[in-house]
């Protein structure tokens, strides 16, 4: 895993890997800006053509909205960029492959549109459900202090460690030999999920983690697959 981490770092640098990871991150703030506003533009014509109140409301609760757009745009942070990258995850593992297993590269199927897709959304959708599940257990554990944190670290790490890993086996393998590979490798996959969930909390470094995770993925996968 260490080997993976400090491959994966050694080639941030390269021109391939940083521009799909500009790429990637402009998509991700734009579709979060857009959230953002939706969410206040939605709450001031709620309270002001729908509820036919003073403008003053409208203009607190567009404020109110705007304060919550951001707490959201950290909430939905992974979710949505970990969906954005799946679509670019292609470019990624490419990139990784022609470095470091070029042989395999050649062997490699690239993922078509519809397939990435699905992949993304399925990836969105899991998160956002997943933690919308759990919101009552994160609430009745607030109280220990450390229990909601640790409770959302576990099942974003199980959530990222499955997503990062399709992202590599989908170049290689078909729909039924996946399933029988998420199988044989939950316990490496919780741990990159992991990783990549320290990364993505992290402030500045969190930007940086779609793109890291999907490297780490691709190192796993292969050293994996050579034993």
């Amino acid at each position: 895993m260490l080997r993976a981490l400090a491959l994966s770092l050694a080639q941030l640098g390269d021109r391939p890997i940083l521009k799909l990871f500009l790429g990637s991150l402009a998509v991700t703030l734009v579709l979060l800006a857009l959230i953002g506003a939706g969410l206040v533009w939605g709450t001031q014509a709620v309270l002001v053509d729908g509820l036919a109140l003073d403008e003053r409301w409208g203009t607190l609760g567009a404020v109110a909205a705007a304060l919550l757009s951001i707490l959201g745009a950290w909430l939905l942070f992974r979710a949505v960029a970990i969906a954005v990258i799946g679509l670019f995850a292609d470019g990624v593992v490419e990139a990784v492959e022609a470095r470091h297993y070029p042989a395999r590269r050649d062997r490699a199927v690239p993922v078509p549109l519809a397939r990435s897709l699905r992949m993304a959304l399925g990836s969105a959708g899991r998160a956002v459900a997943v933690n919308l599940l759990l919101v009552p257990p994160y609430l009745f554990l607030l109280v220990t202090g450390v229990g909601t944190a640790a409770l959302f670290f576990i099942a974003n790490a199980w959530l990222l460690g499955r997503d990062l890993g399709d992202m590599v086996a989908a170049r290689h393998m078909d729909d039924a030999a996946m399933r029988d590979w998420r199988r044989r490798t939950r316990g490496s996959r919780m741990v990159l999920g992991a990783i990549g969930t320290a990364i993505l909390i992290v402030p500045v470094a969190g930007l940086f983690g779609p793109i890291l995770g999907a490297a780490m993925a691709t190192h796993l996968f292969h050293m994996r697959e050579s034993q």
